[in-house]
């Protein structure tokens, strides 16, 4: 079994945020198979679906992004899964805007989600999934405004199709494993 965890915030004011691309990642791979979100045994929402013999647990953390370890934690003993078993979903602000970067493990990167579960895993072994939102120039805001923000028309286009190429990509690693699917996605995409 594999636990494919999308990182965002549960509030409905930041659906559609830049920062909710992990949860919009995993909403897209339920929606794909008709599987519903329903409540798990922690704080956290889970979907279950099966490709090609595996059973894949749909996760979104109801914690917060900086407070996303202690829903994977939750969920990963739960559901007794190993952390070889778990892919962690999340956007990126130093990717351009739809670029997939799929590794086996490795620091936060100044992503407050992965910062928190490597924190509360003892460990950066864990795969990850980042979702380029293509950040260009430092935001007038600042960073979290451009994080909490809405996607324009155009960068929704381009995230639509990310979608699409993410939710292959999952199933890839799913299937076949972190090493197959780096290979694969690890480019932008067209």
């Amino acid at each position: 079994m594999k636990l494919i965890i999308g990182l965002g915030n549960p509030e409905a004011r930041y659906s559609n945020t830049r920062h909710n691309i992990g949860f919009e990642a995993v909403e897209a791979l339920a929606a794909a198979f008709g599987a519903p979100f329903s409540k798990g045994k922690g704080k956290y929402l889970v979907a279950k679906i099966r490709h090609r013999g595996e059973q894949l647990m749909l996760v979104k953390p109801m914690t917060y992004m900086n407070l996303s370890g202690h829903a994977v934690v939750a969920a990963m003993n739960f559901h007794k899964a190993l952390r070889s078993d778990i892919l962690v979903i999340c956007d990126d602000m130093n990717l351009p805007s739809g670029t997939l970067r799929l590794r086996s493990k490795g620091s936060a990167g100044g992503q407050n989600g992965l910062k928190h579960i490597i924190e509360s895993l003892g460990s950066e072994e864990f795969a990850r999934l980042r979702i380029g939102i293509g950040l260009e120039e430092k935001p007038q805001g600042g960073y979290s405004s451009f994080v909490l923000g809405k996607f324009s028309t155009d960068e929704r286009n381009v995230m639509n199709r990310t979608l699409e190429v993410c939710t292959e990509s999952i199933l890839d690693f799913a299937v076949n494993g972190i090493s197959h699917a780096m290979n694969h996605y690890n480019k932008p995409v067209s």
